[in-house]
């Protein structure tokens, strides 16, 4: 097993670190939820232990739209409350650096952020926060200005950590930085990969569950799953586009793609569509946001040429007989999913979430954000248990983990690379 590069071996008395954390958690100005942010203090507070001079940074929001290529900087996508909060929680003093973010243009011009390390050695602040990662030009290009990001970032700074597990993108602050200064992987990172490396090697069985609203994100690493699972139970439109296809049906709100991506994924499996469990019952509804036309259908009722309303859930009836007896054997459950459209249609979530933890067994691997945030407000009484419950693990990233299943390997992941090319 590949060894990376460790925080804690590095000589951090008096030196810069430049953090990358994931700390994606701010709309609209407000934070929604810090899980994110907590899960990565242990690193920032070894850092300080260490003598370290910490300057965090993470991309929040999608202030490029790549499809109409407008750039825009707001308020709203800042990284000023998660200072605020930072501030608030370890009782420090933070500094963003004034780098004139407004507008339609990146940042260019990084003048501020060497006046702003000025301060932390100088002990007038306890951390710099650098501004949006994604508001600097560079940091997602494939062009020069990618390379020229990192250089510049880089001579800030004497070393370089990665605590961002979910961040899994080769972008500039987490694979161009690593290439252009000593680095390591921090420790929320290296617990989240030694976690994740349980899928790839699962207690059995290994029940995997996966939903979502695109078949063609997931149809990557849903074909390496499979190959892995013992059972694999899928939800969403991927569930609905699968029983298209399967059924010669049509469902409301399914298109062509989608059924196109399901034909072509069971293609790809092969006979490893056996061990795909399907939900019995499903939730037919006129509408989206209103469960007073919504009924349960029957899967094995269906024929060829039926058309069927928006299906927004999995029947809770469905977790019962064959599946209940999948799960309460399972000695590793995975669940990337959220059942229904929530938070209208939200039965057959919680009715699985709840099965779920009534294997007491079994180790339970939760990732995604969706799913940790629907399982926090469908169940917070379960969720405030199982965040100290051994047999639980909540990932901070569900893209990554995706990501790392379909490049088959939890080193596989472009950041993870760049750090074990320290070695």
């Amino acid at each position: 097993m590949p060894k990376l590069p460790n925080m804690l071996d590095m000589d951090m008395k008096g030196k810069v670190v430049l953090i990358r954390m994931d700390h994606n958690v701010v709309k609209k100005g407000k934070i929604k939820d810090s899980m994110r942010i907590d899960a990565t203090i242990p690193t920032l507070l070894h850092i300080f232990k260490k003598g370290g001079l910490p300057v965090l940074m993470s991309h929040v929001g999608r202030p490029y739209d790549k499809k109409s290529g407008e750039f825009n900087i707001s308020k709203d996508d800042a990284v000023e409350p998660i200072v605020a909060y930072l501030e608030e929680k370890l009782q420090l003093k933070g500094l963003v650096p004034d780098c004139g973010a407004e507008g339609k243009s990146p940042i260019v011009n990084l003048k501020a952020i060497p006046a702003a390390i000025d301060r932390l050695k100088a002990g007038e602040v306890d951390f710099v926060y650098l501004p949006n990662t994604r508001w600097f030009r560079g940091e997602e290009a494939k062009d020069e200005s990618a390379n020229a990001m990192a250089i510049s970032l880089a001579s800030f700074a004497d070393l370089y950590v990665n605590d961002a597990f979910g961040s899994w993108q080769a972008h500039t602050s987490t694979y161009g930085l690593p290439r252009q200064m000593p680095a390591a992987a921090g420790l929320l990172l290296q617990k989240e990969i030694k976690y994740l490396q349980q899928v790839f090697e699962p207690q059995r069985p290994f029940v995997a569950v996966v939903a979502g609203s695109k078949f063609d994100t997931k149809i990557g690493p849903l074909s390496s799953l499979i190959k892995i699972a013992d059972h694999l139970i899928l939800g969403g439109v991927i569930y609905n586009a699968y029983l298209c296809h399967k059924y010669g049906i049509s469902i409301k709100g399914v298109g062509a793609d989608d059924i196109a991506q399901a034909a072509r994924f069971c293609e790809e499996i092969g006979d490893y569509q056996s061990r795909i469990v399907e939900l019995p019952l499903v939730i037919e509804s006129a509408e989206l946001d209103s469960v007073s036309s919504a009924k349960a259908i029957r899967i094995a009722d269906l024929k060829p040429g039926d058309s069927l309303s928006y299906v927004l859930d999995a029947a809770p009836q469905a977790f019962e007989g064959k599946i209940s007896e999948i799960f309460a054997d399972a000695a590793t459950v995975f669940v990337n999913a959220v059942m229904g459209l929530t938070p209208v249609f939200y039965e057959g979530t919680k009715a699985m979430y709840q099965m779920i933890d009534a294997n007491k067994k079994a180790m339970k691997l939760f990732g995604g954000g969706d799913t940790i945030q629907d399982f926090k407000e469908i169940l917070p009484g379960v969720f405030a248990k199982a965040v100290n419950d051994p047999g639980y693990y909540f990932f901070t990233g569900g893209g990554a983990i995706l990501d790392a299943i379909q490049q088959g390997s939890a080193f596989g992941m472009k950041p993870v690379q760049a750090l074990l090319e320290q070695n």
